[in-house]
């Protein structure tokens, strides 16, 4: 009998980190799951077989807690979840007792970078909303300039939306960065043409250059969207699966722009400009989407096998394990909804009939 995988996922008691759990759960096989997770009371929502409470991965104890975990539960691979994690997992790999499936330490630091990132796409031609660093207000004056009104202001890394906002003007621009600035915060900002196209996200997974699969999807609404200033709370509430053969080849070229030899997750975001072609916004490398248990259950429910459950062909490809031959382009149907919200599971949805629900 084939000897039980045992892994690790950090943030385990986050959104993405119970999606990923729950993609597991439907894998064809029993893994054992071990969770990490620095909020105290957020570790009682996870749902893997056990959870350990962690210092935050800035803390310097951080990585030396993990391998504690990893020896303790004889773990074979760990999968590190929201962005600051995946930071300190990635430049600390060599220290990590733990096999990790991630993209090079230069592909992570360049993804998780939104201005380096756009001046990589724009050297390369790939559609990509042009952008300005912010250090003065000089500068969002040039932004107005260049891009028209409104412009967009985000924080220069950081993932769901961070400090973004649209500006129709330039007191609001400024007003908002020193918001923040008030707040004691030390975010860097940068300036960014308006998109008002579909919102787009491509999930893709990679093996030295190589796409194994991906799948496109379109964000409709978002959860509690009216509470944030840019509509965006980092999580959608309705959601689509879409075929488009621009959004594939523009996905893939910014993967491969920022690496050739890519391995790992690239959730790729796009949002289309005013001629609807799908401008890059950002990429996040080697970990999931918030809700990457909508392609896994999808994948159970419509194709009756794995192979658009990206977590655990991720799990899989970490343990060095062949995988089926699955296409690398709209590996489900177009038109299946993901429809959730808080505290209610979500639902799958094809031609207006349920045909599952997210469980516990």
């Amino acid at each position: 009998m084939e000897r039980q995988k045992r892994i690790l996922c950090t943030g385990a008691g986050g959104p993405a980190g119970i999606n990923f759990t729950q993609s597991l759960r439907v894998a064809p096989e029993e893994i054992y799951i071990v969770g990490t997770e620095a909020n105290s009371l957020f570790v009682h929502l996870s749902v893997a077989d056990k959870t350990y409470v962690v210092p935050r991965a800035k803390d310097p104890a951080y990585i030396d807690e993990l391998n504690d975990i990893i020896a303790k539960e004889k773990i074979g691979f760990l999968h590190a979840q929201p962005d600051v994690e995946v930071e300190a997992v990635s430049e600390n790999r060599e220290k990590l007792n733990a096999p990790v499936f991630l993209p090079s330490k230069r592909a992570v630091k360049a993804c998780q970078d939104k201005l380096e990132s756009a001046k990589i796409w724009h050297k390369k031609n790939i559609p990509v909303a042009r952008t300005l660093e912010v250090k003065k207000e000089t500068d969002i004056e040039k932004a107005f300039e260049e891009f028209g009104s409104p412009i967009w202001i985000r924080a220069r890394t950081g993932a769901g939306g961070k400090g973004s906002t649209p500006a129709d003007n330039k007191e609001t621009a400024v007003a908002w960065i020193n918001y923040w600035k008030a707040r004691k915060v030390d975010w860097e900002f940068i300036a960014q043409e308006h998109l008002p196209g579909r919102n787009i996200a491509f999930h893709s997974i990679w093996k030295e250059g190589e796409l194994v699969t991906s799948m496109a999807r379109e964000r409709l609404e978002y959860i509690y969207a009216y509470l944030a200033p840019s509509g965006i709370t980092g999580t959608p509430a309705v959601q689509k699966t879409v075929h488009d053969a621009e959004v594939n080849k523009i996905g893939t070229e910014a993967v491969l722009s920022i690496d050739p030899n890519f391995t790992g997750i690239a959730s790729v975001d796009l949002k289309g400009n005013a001629q609807g072609v799908p401008c890059v916004t950002e990429i996040n490398p080697g970990r999931m989407f918030t809700t990457s248990f909508f392609f896994s259950f999808a994948s159970k429910v419509l194709r009756k096998d794995y192979g658009a459950n990206i977590p655990y062909l991720c799990v899989k490809l970490a343990f060095k394990e062949k995988i089926p031959k699955i296409p690398q382009y709209n590996i489900l149907p177009a038109d299946v909804y993901w429809v959730r919200h808080m505290d209610a599971p979500g639902r799958l949805v094809k031609d207006g009939k349920v045909l599952g629900a997210m469980y516990r």
